[in-house]
This record gives C-alpha cells, sequence and structure tokens, in this order.
C-alpha cells in the first residue's frame, strides 16, 4: 500500500505542474517559450531558497523530471560551483550538473528530426 500512496504524491505534484502549464496556455497569451522559462526560473527560486528539496522528498520525480527540476539544478550545480572554484565556478558548476540532461536533449531532438518528417504548424 505505501507504493500505491507514492506513486499517488508523485502523480499528484507533476499532474499539478501540468495543470499550472496548461492554465498558462488557456487563460494567459503566453508562448509556450515564456511558459518553459517560467517553469525553470520557478525551479531555480525554489532552489535559491531552499524549497525544492522538501518538495523533492515527497513528489520525487514528479518534480524533478519537469522543467522545474531542471532549473533546480542549475542552481544546486552553480552554488556547489561557487563555493568550491568562487565566482568563476557558478559558470562552471552550472553548466556541469546540467550536461546530461542538455546532452540528453540535443541527441533525442536529433535523432526524432531524423525519424519523423517535421512540418510547420498550420
Amino acid at each position: 500500500m505505501d507504493i500505491f500512496l507514492r506513486y499517488l504524491q508523485v502523480f499528484a505534484v507533476g499532474g499539478f505542474v501540468c495543470l499550472l502549464g496548461q492554465l498558462l496556455i488557456n487563460l494567459t497569451k503566453m508562448t509556450s517559450a515564456r511558459i518553459l522559462v517560467t517553469f525553470l526560473l520557478i525551479g531555480c527560486l525554489l532552489e535559491a531558497v531552499g524549497i525544492f528539496e522538501p518538495i523533492e522528498k515527497f513528489a520525487g520525480a514528479g518534480i524533478t523530471v519537469p522543467i522545474i527540476g531542471f532549473g533546480s539544478n542549475l542552481v544546486k550545480g552553480a552554488l556547489k560551483g561557487f563555493s568550491e572554484k568562487g565566482v568563476l565556478g557558478i559558470l562552471l558548476g552550472g553548466l556541469q550538473a546540467a550536461s546530461a540532461g542538455v546532452s540528453s536533449a540535443i541527441l533525442f531532438g536529433f535523432l526524432m528530426a531524423i525519424i519523423f518528417k517535421s512540418r510547420t504548424k498550420t
């Protein structure tokens, strides 16, 4: 029964993130790119003020898989880099922490572009 409740927590938080995105699409004139950046900045802000970790413990992949988790990962890396290498470490740490996610996005985007025929949305 514990595993069921864990999946429910993950689904509820991930679903809430998706609900927020859908509400932004339906109720505002924000483009999808602006919504993406907004979620990234929310993740950065949550990590910077120290709220992201308790949410992550509760929600797991429900909060780390969406772009909010990517923003948190950037800030974690930047803070770690700053503590190890100073000001230059801010940039280096963020890039190192996010390199796997960025590399995966580029690779899978490239593969999908090869497999499927892209076309302009009408």
